[in-house]
């Protein structure tokens, strides 16, 4: 393995949902033995990382994202062994590893909490987020939970409320109290000890709450927007100033970066927050004793954007932090699948997705592709009856919750549950993605898994993508120009995002010659780039 401490840097990162993914011994739910069977594929796609979702020890509440022991394998997933023999899989190939840490809250079975409520004077009574109820018994504040309704949970034995901003069997820890970063690190340490290569931060923004509990202001309707939580929902509603993105959080960042610089362990950051969400993603990645990169949800919701949308948010993220990182992604565990959100409207499904990859893997930043994303997996429509997440149950219908986009990996388009187990899976496999099986796609040389190997290659063979500068050019209504300079080279990239064929003029001085080994067909013609609809056009000058 490369000892280069900046090889994030521009990486491809490739997550896995791990009960998703593969499993490996028929009850239904993928597990670590089925990561390491299948990483191969991973490997093929030419990527750099694995990240892996939660698979400690949990109740599964939320589906792993509920922590009741931080230094264990749940056993769905296998034993501490199998993860060791999957790092050592993944290292043998050249994937570097990342895992999930969900440092804001545990689970309510989590020790720590079982003796944090059992008493207000016992060692860890401080250890989460307590209060007293207003005189009137109803909760300190305003708060509200992402999952709906109040955030505060009454607990009898204490007589106080618990902050929990998602689920009710989700409590916040304290960050305030220095012990409790202390013991977050401890355990971040003993990943780092077996080998790991960095972390995915859940929630990072999350970390720290206002000590004085100070109400949330309401929020301008005009800014409410489907970014992070759906404008059904009062959550919404809500200005965050007091519950999350606090600045105290930059205490914790030095000290965990200070961990991570001991072993040469990266971090990317999860910014969950629909308004300052770039702008909190430049701060927490601009300097030494701060994370690596992180990413925010403006790319992970809604249609296709237009030009000047995805314009607007890099060019935000460049002002807001030059020396800052970004990672981009267009789909993940959390939201439905860009592959049936860029292709509404009648798209042609197949170019929209060549062309998402396209933009994704020529911005600046690192970029994060969702397991299934390479074939072009659709966000599956889980009948009610079949649902398991609390988020989707609880607001169906308006709201379906995260279980379209998390149903079973395809690997076998002729095998009972596309190959992905031979038992009932957790969630159904929709026959539509079984015909689009990575043993279906990869007999097909025109397939969209061999197109995303071409530009991952084209990626790696063009370091500039990776590192360089990016500023984008003025162009005709529908399509993204922009310019990546730097490592020796300057590339141009020109993406129709229009369903009609355009035509981009090429500003004075301008004189690239096409280069063909990307997969889009954008031609020059003297001083026009042709592109016919959801099509790119990359050149060197």
């Amino acid at each position: 393995m490369s000892e280069d401490r900046d090889w994030w840097r521009g990486c491809v990162l490739y997550q896995i949902y791990p009960r998703s993914f593969q499993d490996s011994n028929g009850d239904g739910i993928g597990d670590l033995a089925g990561i390491t069977r299948r990483l191969a594929h991973v490997a093929s796609l030419g990527v750099d990382a694995i990240w892996i979702s939660p698979f400690m020890t949990s109740p599964m509440k939320d589906f792993g994202y509920d922590i009741a022991n931080y230094r264990d394998v749940d056993p769905i997933f296998g034993t501490l062994d199998d993860f060791d023999a999957l790092v050592a899989e993944a290292h043998r190939l050249g994937l570097k590893v990342i895992i999930d840490q969900v440092l804001s809250h545990t689970s309510n079975l989590h020790p720590w909490f079982v003796e944090s409520r059992s008493s207000r004077d016992n060692d860890r009574a401080d250890w989460y987020v307590w209060a007293d109820p207003k005189p009137d018994g109803t909760p300190p504040n305003n708060w509200l939970s992402v999952f709906g309704g109040t955030s505060w949970e009454w607990d009898s034995r204490r007589r106080q409320y618990y902050l929990h901003n998602f689920l009710t069997s989700q409590p916040d820890l304290n960050f305030h109290n220095p012990s409790v970063r202390r013991a977050l690190l401890d355990d971040v340490r003993f990943w780092l000890e077996r080998g790991v290569d960095g972390f995915r931060l859940d929630t990072a923004n999350f970390y720290f709450h206002d000590a004085d509990l100070t109400d949330n202001p309401p929020l301008d309707p005009g800014l409410q927007s489907e970014v992070m939580a759906s404008r059904n929902q009062p959550y919404n509603f809500q200005d965050h100033l007091h519950d999350k993105n606090r600045p105290e959080v930059l205490t914790f960042f030095a000290e965990l970066r200070a961990l991570l610089d001991e072993y040469g362990a990266m971090t990317v950051g999860e910014v969950g927050e629909r308004i300052r969400g770039v702008e909190l993603m430049a701060e927490y990645t601009t300097g030494p004793d701060r994370l690596q990169m992180c990413y925010a949800f403006d790319f992970l919701s809604g249609h296709m954007p237009e030009p000047q949308a995805i314009r607007a948010v890099v060019e935000r993220f460049e002002a807001a932090g030059p020396q800052g990182w970004a990672c981009w992604a267009f789909s993940n565990h959390d939201v439905e699948r860009h592959a049936t959100r860029w292709t509404a409207g009648g798209r042609d499904a197949e170019r929209a997705l060549r062309l998402a990859a396209g933009i994704l893997l020529t911005l600046r930043g690192s970029v994060c592709l969702y397991q299934g994303e390479e074939l072009g997996l659709t966000e599956a429509d889980v009948a009610y009856e079949d649902l398991v997440d609390p988020y989707g149950i609880n607001f169906w219908p308006e709201v379906k919750g995260r279980d379209g986009c998390r149903t079973p990996m395809a690997w076998e388009a002729g095998s009972a549950h596309a190959g992905f187990t031979a038992g009932r899976p957790w969630l159904p496999v929709p026959p539509e993605h079984a015909a689009r099986a990575v043993d279906a796609m990869e007999a097909d040389q025109g397939s969209l898994l061999h197109f995303y190997r071409g530009l991952i290659g084209f990626r790696r063979r063009h370091p500039v993508l990776a590192t360089g500068a990016i500023r984008f050019l003025d162009a005709p209504a529908g399509i993204l120009a922009f310019l990546r300079q730097g490592a020796g080279e300057t590339l141009l990239c020109v993406f129709n995002l229009s369903e009609d064929a355009g035509v981009f003029p090429l500003p004075e001085g301008l004189d690239p010659h096409p280069l063909g080994d990307h997969g889009f067909s954008g031609r020059r013609e003297g001083t026009l780039v042709h592109l016919d609809d959801h099509d790119g056009f990359i050149g060197a000058l």
